[in-house]
């Protein structure tokens, strides 16, 4: 197996992206997906959704920036530089992605590994240019120089390499759909009212008689946020007790990505906002305002800084899943989001107070933790999927640059 020097031209077609015009609504809502780096992560795999999509209109008007699927799309300006993915599909990216057309000589999904592995070479190249703004260029990106093997050989590295990622992906899909069940059953029972024994139960004013609004304050026992360590960098290390920041939480779920690790004495520091075992995280400034999940059991224990809030339910009076399921729901997370965003502050922000004071809808106790009971069991499920994931996960990253740096050989 000989392995030889190339460009990143010399892999296939590189397209950048264009992004139709936003003034012409007929471009968008259409059967293609609309690829931009928020669509992307760092290990995203195949692209299979997108925020946005875009119509047979756009296809026809920006026909030379469609690609085809088995493509590889690679960030190529800010922070995000590097993050990438496979298109499942004919899509349309926008003029911060390039992408990579596989030629003959090439397998898709070794493209796709390669620029992984290739993935911090990259970003060094975009951010020592000191702009303000880092970018790579379509003419810097396709010359970018890589070392890829004969195609058998590139065919055989992908499949032992996307036999993990194909395990991930329907692992995620299973987490997916059982996120989903939990969303339909809080609203079938807590929305529609369609709860156990609502066919024999007496509503009044439009609710059903004893059902009434409480504050978040009255069916928790904590409510609090953390701080930024000290020390920078020196307040980290490479394991320990784990740090929430907000870009971990999202609506439902935890993503792993960005997670840092705090020193013991910065541990120390940071014991008032202890996360325990099903405690509701809840974004309280910035883009990501109130933005709620449960934290995963993997990363227990775990402190929270000073943009994510501990909101501990009372065991005895509530489920955190009902506490969960209530703050994301859609009119109350409007409600969230407009308080967060009001008073004219420069930034969007939750305090104490308000998330105390805010008002949920709350059945009986014993219907709450019925529900929180069949979730729970959804959430066990779920972590157990999301567990294997990062135990798969952390096996491909071993893998990978052993493969690619041919310290592992591979035989065709």
């Amino acid at each position: 197996m000989s392995w030889v020097e190339k460009t990143v031209g010399d892999l296939g077609k590189i397209v950048t992206g264009k992004t139709p015009a936003t003034g012409n609504r007929e471009f968008y809502d259409g059967e293609f997906l609309f690829v931009t780096p928020t669509d992307l992560d760092w290990a995203s795999y195949y692209v299979n959704s997108t925020h946005s999509s875009v119509t047979q209109l756009a296809r026809d008007k920006h026909k030379n920036q469609f690609i085809p699927a088995g493509s590889t799309t690679f960030t190529c300006i800010g922070n995000t530089i590097g993050k990438c993915g496979i298109t499942s599909a004919s899509c349309l990216t926008n003029q911060q992605i390039n992408s990579i057309v596989p030629n003959d000589e090439h397998d898709p999904r070794f493209i796709y590994y390669l620029m992984n592995y290739n993935r911090d070479k990259v970003r060094s190249i975009g951010l020592s240019g000191g702009a303000a703004q880092p970018i790579i260029n379509k003419t810097t990106f396709s010359g970018v120089t890589v070392r890829a093997p004969d195609l058998p050989t590139q065919e055989r590295i992908a499949a032992t390499l996307s036999a993990y990622d194909d395990l991930i992906e329907n692992n995620r899909r299973r987490i997916e759909l059982l996120e989903k069940a939990a969303r339909l059953l809080y609203r079938e029972w807590f929305v529609h009212f369609r709860f156990p024994g609502h066919e024999t139960a007496k509503f009044v004013d439009g609710l059903p008689e004893g059902w009434e609004k409480r504050r978040i304050a009255e069916l928790t026992t904590k409510l609090g946020s953390g701080a930024t360590p000290r020390g920078g960098a020196g307040a980290y290390q490479d394991q320990g007790l784990t740090l929430i920041r907000s870009l971990n939480v999202y609506d439902y779920s935890f993503h792993d990505d960005g997670l840092v690790f705090l020193n013991e004495d910065q541990a120390k520091k940071l014991a008032n906002v202890t996360v325990a075992k099903h405690d509701v995280l809840l974004n309280i400034t910035g883009a990501s305002v109130a933005r709620c999940c449960i934290v995963p059991d993997r990363h227990l224990p775990a402190r929270v800084n000073q943009h994510v809030m501990i909101v501990r339910a009372d065991l005895d009076e509530c489920s955190p899943f009902f506490v969960l399921h209530s703050i994301n729901a859609q009119q109350n997370k409007e409600k969230l989001l407009s308080v967060a965003r009001a008073g004219g502050a420069t930034r969007e922000a939750l305090t104490k107070d308000v998330v105390g004071n805010f008002r949920i809808l709350c059945p009986s106790k014993e219907l709450i933790l019925a529900f929180g009971n069949q979730v729970e069991s959804m959430h066990e499920q779920s972590e157990i999927l999301a567990t294997s994931n990062a135990q798969l996960t952390k096996a491909r990253d071993l893998l990978l640059p052993r493969l690619m740096d041919g310290r592992i050989p591979v035989k065709v």
